[in-house]
């Protein structure tokens, strides 16, 4: 095994709360259908005493049991369902294109399937995305200084008032007030722990969050208040790089991240930050060590604040830092995905010993 697993009820325990912490680095086998399983397969629960737990797909395969044809344990986890991508490619393919229930029917969906899944993986709905897409390529239009009236119709707009609603929800400015100024670019990236939302100028990473981080819309307004700038979707090669680099780290390759970054922060705040970057992967710190590290040794509270004000989650491994008694504690992408973060890298630490 690559690391202990917990006790067999903790587990168990995990099974039936289908536990997202544990999804790729624990497996069950079902000794009474001789099936195993991700904890996270919504199957009918076994009983406690037909069940065993591994840490690999290995070592289901060595003690005799196949994959589950339901929650599927050989696939790469967090995938796309079909109609997110399919949707997705649609909307790149015709930006422009005005969306509604009606072309979801024509397309043979289910218009509140559609709702629910997109909320469910990027948390927000697919025609909501879809007029922020449009609403995004009147912003670039107006990032080269065009006219605000140029700019909603090459959104696709018929009205001037719904334009720049459509831009005061998204970036907290009217269109008269983006004419010529430089902006941020947004995009979504996939990873096995949900879509993440990097934000990026042509020359640096400013924002890498997950989807459902609590008070993320908060964190948005502090960077374009930050930036004087404003956000729009879009791709720049700085998210291409970093993209890449989490493919890299999600799959155990490559654990250092070399996209240049934009850091918003005091300065003890950034030296925090540093501090959390020299945390080797597979290992932790608690909040006490993490201060002292920054020449701060009284100062514990504003070292956890730092590092929870963190906005470059993974590159900047604030989810390294636990207790001083070893558990876990705060982290704005959920404490499973903590224990997940963790869990992969002393895997990939483990891995690359052997």
């Amino acid at each position: 095994m690559l690391f202990d697993l917990p006790d067999h009820d903790v587990l168990y325990r995990a099974l039936l709360e289908r536990d997202p912490a544990y999804d790729g680095h624990v497996y069950v086998g079902v000794t009474s259908t001789g099936v195993f399983c991700r904890l996270t397969c919504p199957a009918r629960k076994p009983n406690i005493e037909n069940t065993r737990f591994f840490d690999s797909v290995a070592g289901c395969f060595e003690a005799g049991f196949r994959p589950c044809l339901r929650c599927r344990p050989l696939d790469p986890i967090g995938q796309r369902e079909p109609v997110v991508s399919a949707l997705l490619r649609a909307l790149e393919d015709e930006p422009e294109r005005v969306w509604s229930e009606d072309d979801l029917v024509g397309m043979g969906y289910d218009p509140s399937t559609v709702r629910r899944t997109f909320k469910r993986q990027l948390g927000l709905t697919f025609l909501d995305m879809a007029r922020l897409r449009r609403a995004g390529r009147g912003l670039d239009e107006l990032g080269a200084g065009q006219r605000v009236i140029d700019a909603q119709q090459a959104a696709g707009y018929a009205s001037g008032s719904g334009f720049r609603d459509a831009v005061v929800r998204l970036l907290g400015d009217s269109p008269v007030h983006l004419r010529g100024r430089e902006l941020l670019k947004a995009a979504w990236i996939p990873t096995p722990i949900g879509d993440m939302l990097a934000v990026a100028d042509h020359h640096a990473l400013h924002l890498l969050e997950f989807f459902d981080r609590t008070g993320l819309s908060a964190e948005l307004k502090k960077l374009r208040e930050a930036t004087r700038s404003a956000i729009t979707f879009g791709r720049t090669p700085v998210i291409d790089q970093i993209e890449a680099e989490l493919a890299a780290y999600f799959a155990g390759t490559c654990q250092a991240f070399t996209t240049r970054r934009v850091l918003h922060g005091s300065a003890f705040t950034k030296a925090i930050w540093d501090e959390l970057v020299a945390i080797a992967p597979g290992t932790t710190c608690s909040y006490a060590e993490l201060a002292a590290q920054a020449g701060r040794h009284t100062a514990v509270r504003a070292a956890a604040r730092a590092n929870g004000a963190n906005q470059l989650a993974i590159v900047i491994p604030c989810h390294r830092v636990i207790g001083a008694d070893g558990s876990l504690t705060g982290y704005g992408g959920g404490l499973w995905r903590k224990d997940w973060l963790l869990r992969h890298e002393r895997k990939v630490r483990a891995g690359l010993k052997a």
